[in-house]
């Protein structure tokens, strides 16, 4: 990973520059992300492996990321645009001191966070614009990683053409989040999640939409109002070179998730009863790659269900550390009550581990007939499920070589780069296209209300 905070150097020879039709020739690619956590969290992982791709294809990347930061792979250069990371791990909610703050953005982002809204997309934006202000000359595309705030309206004015990622629209997470929530929560919840009504209004105005699934894509169409047309679907890819059969004997009654644990969208509550279920009967393990929060409600659905030591919390691991987890389980588990794509689930898949999905979202386009789906928020469902692949080797087998097969036909983190590029070389060429008064209209900034 290279990490460059200094001046930038120019973009390599024979970039497109003004001639974005030319196929053959190379790109400047700026790609924006508000946070990139490398080892949890779709839009780091999304942004780890695009990057490599990209550079490996000979385009010029270069990233631009708030705390936490990606771990990029050789190839791709890293430029940070600090927040004052009120998010961190080990102090999350903090005041920052005096001495801290910079300017009126950081002022906002703080105003922001006390009044119990979540900040960084809106601020990080405005940093990423006035970033970008001085080198328009450097980049042919910025692609923006689902920032989707007001800052991104001001990259057109700027005259550089940008494609947008919306892995799945919040608004989702949003509904399933205020269904659950009770009494002063809710509000808090309400006022969290006030960023997705200016997403749903920028996502209408950025131009180019790229999402991974047509449930995605259907999705953003009905929550945000983005015309069809204006959406593309290119499925995410997985790196194959860690996730695959490791050939090594997997752990009897081990079962294995990825997953949020305090946030319900991510199903963590269905999955622990499911498996309280299971324990009756049989003897088993289930290991969470999850952070458990203190006090959480997790904590207190454990201590209800009276596990103990049958489930493991696993947090900070690598990727290859990750890798070889999930090829020790018998079954791995996704047991979200929405996905827009899941890259967990693709890769459980491409290690051979028979899946246990929810037939929600795009899980069932992205698993097909390579994984055994139950209803979202059906403990009793998910634990007859539980118990017949645990029962069944055969079965196991069955799935496990259907999902790998699955993997190596669909899910190549190269194809995607290649697609994306193709969106890429599209936006330019229409940008390239557009009178400059409609590039001035496109770019101009709407206040948040």
């Amino acid at each position: 990973m290279s990490t460059e905070t200094g001046p930038a150097e120019p973009g390599p020879e024979g970039a497109i520059g003004t001639d974005p039709r030319a196929d053959d020739r190379r790109l400047r690619v700026c790609l924006l992300s508000y946070r990139s956590k490398p080892h949890c969290g779709g839009q780091g992982i999304y942004l780890r492996h695009l990057s490599r791709e990209l550079a490996a294809l000979g385009h010029h990347v270069e990233v631009y990321s708030g705390q936490p930061y990606p771990e990029l792979e050789p190839g791709p250069l890293l430029r940070t645009l600090p927040s004052l990371d009120l998010y961190r791990d080990e102090d999350p909610f903090r005041t920052p001191g005096l001495r801290e703050y910079r300017d009126w953005i950081d002022l906002l982002e703080v105003g922001t966070m006390w009044t119990a809204a979540f900040p960084e997309p809106l601020t990080f934006s405005l940093r990423a614009v006035r970033a970008l202000r001085a080198r328009t000359a450097d980049f042919d595309i910025v692609h923006d990683n689902q920032v989707l705030a007001y800052g991104m309206l001001g990259i057109a004015r700027l005259g550089l053409p940008l494609v947008t990622s919306i892995h799945h629209p919040i608004s989702v997470d949003r509904r399933i989040e205020l269904r659950a929530a009770r009494g002063l929560s809710k509000l808090a919840k309400w006022r969290w999640y006030s960023f997705v009504r200016m997403q749903g209004r920028v996502a209408r105005k950025v131009g180019p939409v790229m999402t991974g699934s047509a449930s995605s894509k259907a999705d953003i169409i009905r929550d945000f109002k983005v015309p069809a047309d204006q959406v593309k679907v290119i499925p995410l890819g997985v790196d194959t070179r860690l996730f695959h059969p490791r050939g090594a004997e997997r752990v009897p009654g081990r079962f294995v998730a990825v997953a949020s644990a305090d946030s319900p969208v991510k199903g963590v509550a269905t999955l622990l009863r499911a498996f309280a279920k299971f324990c009756t009967e049989r003897t088993g393990e289930l290991i969470l790659v999850s952070k458990l929060s203190p006090g959480g409600p997790t904590e207190h659905l454990l201590s209800d269900l009276a596990l103990g030591d049958k489930v493991r919390f696993v947090s900070g691991i690598s990727d290859g550390e990750l890798a070889e987890l999930i090829a020790t389980a018998e079954v791995a588990v996704v047991p979200s009550l929405y996905e827009g794509f899941s890259l967990p689930a693709v890769e459980h898949m491409a290690s051979g581990t028979p899946l246990i999905a929810s037939r929600t979202g795009a899980l069932p386009e992205v698993t097909g007939d390579a994984a055994m789906l139950v209803s979202p928020g059906d403990a009793e469902e998910l634990a007859t499920a539980l118990r017949i692949l645990h029962d069944s080797p055969a079965e196991r087998d069955r799935l496990g070589a259907a999902a790998h097969q699955r993997v190596q036909e669909r899910f190549a983190w190269p194809a995607v780069a290649r697609a994306t590029v193709g969106e890429y070389r599209q936006a330019i060429a229409a940008a390239a296209a557009r009178p400059a008064g409609v590039k001035a209209r496109a770019g101009e900034v709407t206040a948040p209300c």
